[in-house]
């Protein structure tokens, strides 16, 4: 799975980290990239033995944006051709939990990447910004809606006319992260945390992932009826009476993914 533009290694049980591997170019995310780290989610996703993966850049720099090189190239006929929407809607379908760990430049493309992430760890040198504006576009790969639905119209608004930078710490303030870490330690502190969510019971995991991933797509009362769904299904596999065994029984569970 390994290739130049990413770095995939396996630090704890259950976890996979991958690393974006284009420090020349800050991490720019082109279309190679993005297709690499697509086709590794998408192993990832049906490898039974990876319950949690970790996505991160390097100390100075998680992706400092699209690579404009390549943008550059597109007019509005390729731009329509451009297979870069196919690859963002292959990441997010991911169905495992995704952590990323955020150290440096997120901006514009970047800071989408980190916006698929369903838990963000920040280093305390993190600094998010969705600079398209200064090139006369605007963001292209979900940056209004996924960072609108975190903080609100109106801070979306500013920060996608104005392109300034968020801190680490305004970006805990708003919901963007949940975690401000030393920034030589976010990438452990992200890990560590994977390491505990692949302890879990995998199924309930999985429900937990879908049901809070559509809570901006479906009324209040379509998402308990989904979650009360979930919870039925839930009752049926081995896991959820291991679980219950377990707590009676004053033990740590094993779960199977059953």
């Amino acid at each position: 799975m390994k290739t130049e533009l990413i770095k995939t290694s396996s630090p704890k049980a259950g976890v996979v980290l991958i690393e974006l591997n284009r420090p020349e170019k800050r991490n720019a995310l082109n279309n190679a990239t993005l297709k690499a780290i697509a086709d590794t989610l998408q192993i990832l996703d049906s490898d039974i033995e990876v319950k949690t993966v970790v996505i991160t850049g390097n100390t100075q720099c998680f992706a400092a944006g699209a690579d404009l090189n390549e943008l550059a190239q597109l007019d509005v006929v390729s731009i329509q051709q451009d297979q870069r929407p196919l690859l963002w809607k292959r990441i997010d379908e991911f169905s495992k939990p995704l952590i990323m760990a955020v150290n440096g430049y997120a901006f514009g493309a970047g800071f989408e990447l980190a916006l698929h992430g369903d838990i963000v760890m920040t280093g305390d040198n993190a600094q998010f910004a969705l600079p398209e504006i200064g090139l006369g576009m605007l963001p292209g790969a979900g940056g209004t809606q996924r960072l609108a639905r975190l903080v609100g119209q109106q801070l979306c608004m500013r920060w996608a006319m104005t392109g300034e930078v968020i801190s680490a710490q305004t970006a805990l303030q708003h919901g963007i992260t949940s975690q401000v870490c030393p920034a030589d330690l976010t990438v452990q502190y992200a890990v560590e945390l994977a390491a505990k969510i692949a302890k879990q019971a995998p199924l309930a995991i999985r429900v937990i992932k879908q049901s809070l991933k559509s809570i901006h797509e479906v009324s209040l009362s379509q998402g308990l009826k989904l979650e009360r769904q979930h919870f039925v299904w839930l009752a049926a596999t081995q896991d959820r009476q291991e679980g219950i065994n377990a707590f009676l029984e004053k033990r740590k569970p094993e779960f199977k993914g059953a």
